[in-house]
């Protein structure tokens, strides 16, 4: 029986893990490539208030803005997403990765950068304890152990500008699948003075670079931008489905994460789900070595409580991903007519869209 755990990969997933299993005193590892964690910072680091509260994450300190909703825009129409109450916050990923590796640290996990990640490597660690990949979505582990393919992803790419934002309280979503083809464009005031740009493609059909500078010379966002110059910038890869087997019982292997494709379709959004896979698989590791509990209770547990969510993610990215931005442009104008606008601002959840769901048809709006 393995009593030890090796993670491979020191992302947000990896390390809230780390701290999980070292917090119940289990013998945790955790290996990255990169000698400084959280650089490059790729991702988007919008998250949902009640997601930040669901991954333990310390996360005060690292906040940059506060958002109150969302405008999106399609065919020529917009639809105003705002709550009363904050909604989301725009996170710093670097700092979030700081406090994050402190709590790992903290509780006990041993972190060990700038290790090259090979398969021989991964074996030998295999040979005396339990393997969890948190290597995104281009995961080693998954490879190394024949877990599967991730079956759909995005390309995203995305800069930074110094604009004064007079609103800096809403992010602004743009779809049209001929420009942004699998998911979206969007403008996130990361601060008051900080604007993100960012576009999200299906890598089969456009290219990320070419795709922004399309964005870029919308007149919505050059009027936003002005003469700003870019000050950072950055592509990365997406999962958009989760892999058909995230855990191996027998060889004693977990994916979590990106490396797990536990990721909203609908935004690429990785944190929330990966930071309540890590929390699930660290308990299956916990009473697998402590009781000899099954490893396969974590994804049962995983999916018992978000699998139908995630597949609402999946079937909202299918439908606006097969219309033209006309078709949504007169949804958007239906939906605002009927009011709807109003009870998605009131009661959407951009996690968990099943509570909306279910507060439709309790309220009897069908």
């Amino acid at each position: 029986m393995h009593s030890k755990v090796s993670i491979i990969g020191a992302g947000t997933a990896g390390l809230v893990a780390g701290r999980e299993l070292a917090s119940d005193s289990i013998d945790t590892t955790i290996y990255d490539q990169k000698t400084v964690l959280g650089i490059p910072v790729r991702a988007s680091g919008i998250i949902s208030i009640n997601g930040l509260r669901m991954s333990g994450i310390a996360y005060e300190s690292a906040v940059t803005n506060t958002l109150r909703g969302a405008r999106i825009h399609a065919g020529g129409r917009i639809m105003d997403i705002s709550a009363s109450e904050p909604v989301a916050k725009v996170l710093d990923r670097k700092r979030l990765s700081d406090i994050c590796e402190y709590e790992a640290e903290h509780a006990g996990a041993k972190i060990i950068k700038g290790r090259r990640i090979t398969a021989q490597m991964i074996d030998r660690l295999h040979k005396d304890s339990v393997i969890v990949g948190a290597d995104g979505a281009v995961s080693n582990v998954a490879t190394h152990f024949g877990m599967g393919p991730v079956e759909k992803y995005v390309l995203t790419y995305k800069a930074e500008f110094n604009v004064d934002m007079d609103d800096p309280g809403s992010v602004d979503l743009f779809f049209d699948k001929r420009a942004f083809p699998g998911l979206f464009a969007w403008m996130c005031p990361n601060a008051k003075d900080l604007l993100e740009i960012g576009v999200g493609v299906n890598p089969g059909r456009v290219n990320s670079k070419k795709a922004i500078e399309r964005f870029l010379a919308m007149k919505e966002v050059k009027e936003m931008i002005g003469s700003a110059k870019m000050i950072d910038n950055g592509a990365s890869v997406i999962p958009l489905r989760m892999r058909k087997k995230i855990v191996d019982p027998e060889r004693r292997v977990l994916l979590i994460g990106d490396a797990a494709g536990q990721v909203k379709s609908t935004t690429g959004g990785g944190i929330v789900y990966g930071s309540a896979a890590a929390i699930m698989a660290s308990h299956a590791i916990r009473d697998n070595i402590m009781h000899g509990k099954d490893l396969g209770e974590y994804e049962r547990m995983f999916m018992n409580k978000y699998g139908s969510d995630l597949r609402l993610h999946r079937s909202i990215n299918r439908v606006y991903s097969s219309l033209e931005s006309r078709t949504i442009g007169r949804i958007i104008s239906v939906m605002n007519f009927l009011g709807m606008d109003s009870f998605v601002s009131k009661y959407g959840d951009m996690d968990l869209p099943s509570l909306l769901i279910k507060r439709f048809f309790l309220r009897g709006l069908i």
